[in-house]
């Protein structure tokens, strides 16, 4: 089974959109060597002429691609620390070094560590809609940085990042797999080896928008396995899985699973966006 890189590089949608979102960061990052500093210059200049870049949000012209304006950025609820030493959740005080929320106190997850870059609220879930459903995959460079700021240590102790996979019949409706999007982001931005087909999902699950916790938990139990042919890549390493939304966590949980059964010494996990509890 190998990895569509396609679909996971580049979106997957050879469009006018999606071809803006590539040219964009591709011209920025000058690696385009035939070409020279004034060529590049002009050739910016003349992309972004034509097609300014927007706000991942509302959509407003910025001053880079991938970029939020000035009000959708207050908007965001990015979270910080005082946290659950274990699942990450927000704590609204210090309660010290190593304190547990009461979930986690009441049953640990079945992954190490969990973080997360913001909060799932209002502008939380509009960037995530637009990124999975939206074909705003040029915001997967700047999520990226968000991840590697939230992930923290988390970063320093990986051996490598895998992305929770989509079933096939899934990722080839969707075009890609926003996780592996993520994954690749995170990888570049922090030099930690990336491997997206180290989890396959086994059967194709229920969206798991609507449904109850525990109904979560059915739908995705022995959904996952380690891919036969990473399983050397696995044993005795510290695997940092990838995800866009985290909201009971029995998603991560099924996979940091299967990945203990494959051999991992350890499995920490961060999403871009995690739904807070009102109590925690």
């Amino acid at each position: 089974m190998k990895e569509p890189q396609s679909l996971y590089r580049a979106g997957g949608r050879i469009d006018s959109t999606g071809l803006a979102a590539m040219m964009h960061p591709m011209i920025r990052s000058g690696n385009l060597p035939a070409i020279s500093d004034a060529g590049r210059r002009l050739a910016r200049a003349v992309l972004d002429a034509l097609l300014p870049p927007r706000c991942l949000a509302c959509g407003a012209v910025v001053e880079a691609p991938g970029a939020l304006c000035g009000p959708c950025w207050r908007d965001v609820d990015f979270l910080s620390p005082p946290l659950c030493a274990a699942c990450g959740h927000p704590f609204a005080f210090d309660p010290g070094p190593g304190t547990l929320c009461g979930a986690c106190m009441r049953a640990r997850p079945a992954f190490d560590r969990a973080r997360a870059a913001m909060r799932y609220g209002e502008r939380g879930r509009q960037l995530i809609l637009g990124f999975k459903h939206g074909d705003r995959t040029d915001g997967a460079p700047a999520y990226g940085r968000w991840l590697a700021r939230a992930a923290g240590e988390l970063v320093a102790e990986a051996d490598l990042i895998a992305p929770v996979p989509l079933h096939w019949m899934r990722l080839i409706a969707r075009r890609y797999n926003q996780a592996a999007l993520l994954a690749h982001a995170l990888g570049r931005e922090v030099g930690v080896p990336v491997i997206c087909d180290l989890l396959v999902r086994r059967h194709r699950t229920r969206p798991q928008g609507h449904l109850s916790p525990v109904a979560r938990q059915r739908n995705v139990a022995g959904a996952f396995m380690v891919h036969p042919w990473r399983l050397d890549r696995l044993r005795g390493r510290r695997v940092l899985l990838v995800d866009d939304v985290l909201t009971t966590g029995a998603t991560a949980a099924a996979c940091a699973r299967a990945l203990r059964r494959g051999g991992a010494a350890a499995v920490d996990v961060v999403v871009l966006a995690r739904v807070v509890r009102s109590d925690p």
